[in-house]
């Protein structure tokens, strides 16, 4: 099953089974918080279904001299019953709980704004390995994002499809000279030249690549000049 959106998979369906996708070690622990999240959603639905109205009672009118009283046509009885209104109630309040989960997603001022949002989003890609990414996988996140990749643009040790300004684009990490360095190759994007990105321990930079672009993140004291030139070349737009 593929794993590459697997909070999307999750979200779905809290039950899944996390040893049915194909996860890395720093992936299984962000997917079993993500999935208890869930599975505590799914119990705030549960409990909302189950609302105790009270009874519907109408009280007594005193009675009344209608010996004067002009009669007026039977109307047919109102269609909403006891049963009704508790159905109504639940519909309300279990769609004020399903909108905690299918929110509108964040607007970003600009581009630059989202890719270091996404940053903080996808901690576990930062994680220091040595080890590379499955092949397999790599082949598949490149290939799904409309894109080429040399194998000269580095170690590759983190690969997933990931979500930027509402399409899915490749987002890699590179094993770096200080640290990781993340990739996020996004060939819909079109910036009209560098896009400077600083963070509190980062630095970074979006490239106009082609009609697209190619973000570059890395730690503070990265070099990422002596990256740069190896990533661009390493890429072609395939779209």
């Amino acid at each position: 099953m593929e794993a590459s959106n697997f909070k999307e998979i999750i979200a779905a369906d809290p039950s899944v089974d996390l040893d049915t996708l194909e996860l890395s070690a720093n992936e299984r622990a962000a997917a079993e918080a993500f999935r208890e999240e869930m599975r505590a959603l799914d119990g705030l639905i549960g409990k909302a279904l189950n609302i105790d109205v009270p009874e519907l009672t109408v009280p007594e009118l005193p009675e009344m001299d209608t010996s004067n009283v002009a009669q007026m046509p039977v109307r047919n009885k109102p269609r909403f019953t006891t049963p009704a209104w508790i159905g109504i109630a639940a519909s309300v309040a279990l769609v004020a709980v399903i909108g905690v989960r299918t929110m509108t997603p964040t607007t970003y001022p600009s581009l630059a704004a989202e890719v270091m949002a996404h940053l903080d989003h996808e901690p576990q890609a930062l994680v220091p390995t040595g080890v590379a990414v499955e092949e397999r996988r790599l082949e598949r996140v490149v290939s799904k994002g409309g894109v080429e990749l040399d194998r000269d643009v580095g170690l590759v040790t983190y690969a997933r499809t990931c979500i930027i300004n509402g399409k899915s684009v490749p987002h890699l990490v590179i094993k770096g000279e200080s640290g990781p360095v993340t990739l996020l190759l996004m060939p819909d994007e079109n910036v009209n030249s560098a896009v400077p990105l600083e963070g509190e321990s980062i630095n970074g930079v979006i490239l106009p690549v082609g009609d697209g672009s190619i973000a570059i993140i890395g730690e503070r004291d990265e070099d990422l000049s002596k990256i740069e030139k190896q990533v661009v070349d390493s890429v072609t737009w395939s779209i």
